[in-house]
């Protein structure tokens, strides 16, 4: 990992663009597949994300005409951080079109697959699945991270609903989802962190999601990302519980904050015994963490720069991030959010091209009488 010396902070440095042999070589590395069940859920109810989204450019690289490559995407079933690779812009790309492409079509998927109770023709078969399928109609150059959480409703465990967040990551977005374990007025805390993707350990060399031409790598071919997303990504998959907290962001947010900073910002803006909550809680929070991050990158009153995961002082960077409360399915969301034909009951069109994989559980190897749980897809 990257340091910045003690007397001043990282300043503005690109993300760098990694060659097809330089990802393959560390896949095996990075690949996770991780599952996590708590008690189980009684309500027996389908559950979604009510979130807000927050992104700003450093003002030391808006100064220089830098150009944002962040997108977010805060929807009812899907969220989504993608920070472009800004490296990229070298050679005449705009970075910004593949992730905001990527997220536009993840979006499309969710709306397709995802929606509660009704008998989709084109079925969720997981987190990694539908990575995959966004990527292969996508067409625009470019390179990126990606983290994306998805509100699966469909898991049963002894044949009732038991709701679940599945989270795919390649690269250095990172997720964090907080609870209040010890009841509805206690505290926000951690109960699951992802990893940052990073070749050899560098900074500015995350695991890479791109599309390029031979100006950048003559060697290049969309089956190396398949490759990258179904043998490269970090899945993980949790049980999903009314009031849950997730913050996911940019590299921004993760180099630049430590996690009980951004629990303990949490736990200053939602206050227990609210929820649903208001949106405006969520916005301003989100706009608080982006704050704080830029603040690590200018020093104290005593001319000391603050600790930062990345180093004192922080990294002047691109910062998004997207907050979101976990919040009952309602006919409300259905209207709004919903595909028409779903609405009338009958199922969507289907994408013929969509691949036909495994399921979230299923990816994870559990079977479907795993320890008696009885799980269904």
């Amino acid at each position: 990992m990257m340091h910045a010396t003690p007397e001043r902070a990282l300043g503005p440095s690109p993300t760098f663009f990694v060659d097809a042999d330089r990802q393959r070589r560390n896949l095996a590395e990075f690949h996770r597949k991780e599952q996590t069940l708590a008690e189980a859920y009684h309500k027996n109810r389908p559950l979604c994300f009510n979130a807000a989204a927050f992104q700003r450019t450093h003002p030391a690289k808006a100064a220089n005409g830098h150009k944002d490559a962040d997108v977010t995407l805060p929807a009812p079933l899907i969220l989504g951080v993608a920070d472009g690779v800004s490296q990229i812009e070298d050679f005449g790309i705009d970075a910004s079109k593949l992730p905001r492409e990527l997220l536009r079509v993840c979006e499309q998927l969710a709306r397709r697959q995802l929606i509660p109770d009704v008998a989709n023709e084109d079925p969720y078969r997981g987190p990694t699945p539908l990575l995959r399928s966004a990527f292969e109609h996508t067409r625009s150059l470019g390179s990126l991270t990606v983290v994306l959480a998805i509100m699966d409703n469909s898991t049963k465990i002894h044949g009732k609903r038991h709701p679940m967040i599945a989270i795919v990551t390649v690269g250095d977005c990172e997720l964090l989802i907080l609870r209040r374990l010890q009841g509805k007025m206690s505290r926000l805390e951690s109960i699951c962190h992802t990893e940052m993707q990073r070749i050899d350990g560098h900074a500015q060399t995350p695991l890479q999601i791109a599309r390029v031409d031979e100006r950048i790598d003559e060697a290049f071919d969309d089956s190396i990302t398949i490759e990258v997303i179904e043998r490269g990504s970090a899945v993980h998959c949790v049980s999903a519980y009314e009031g849950d907290i997730l913050v996911m962001g940019s590299d921004g947010v993760f180099d630049n904050l430590f996690l009980d900073e951004i629990t303990a910002l949490c736990n200053a803006f939602l206050p227990p015994g609210q929820s649903p909550l208001a949106e405006a809680h969520l916005s301003a929070l989100a706009q608080e963490i982006v704050r704080a991050c830029h603040g690590k990158t200018r020093p104290g009153p005593n001319g000391q720069y603050p600790d930062a995961p990345i180093g004192r002082g922080g990294k002047k960077d691109d910062t998004s991030v997207v907050v979101a409360e976990v919040v009952q399915w309602t006919s409300a969301h259905e209207r709004r959010w919903a595909p028409p034909r779903a609405l009338s009951g009958r199922p969507p069109a289907p994408w013929g091209l969509f691949a036909r994989l495994e399921g979230c559980c299923a990816a994870l190897g559990y079977e479907s009488d795993e320890e008696g749980e009885g799980f269904e897809a």
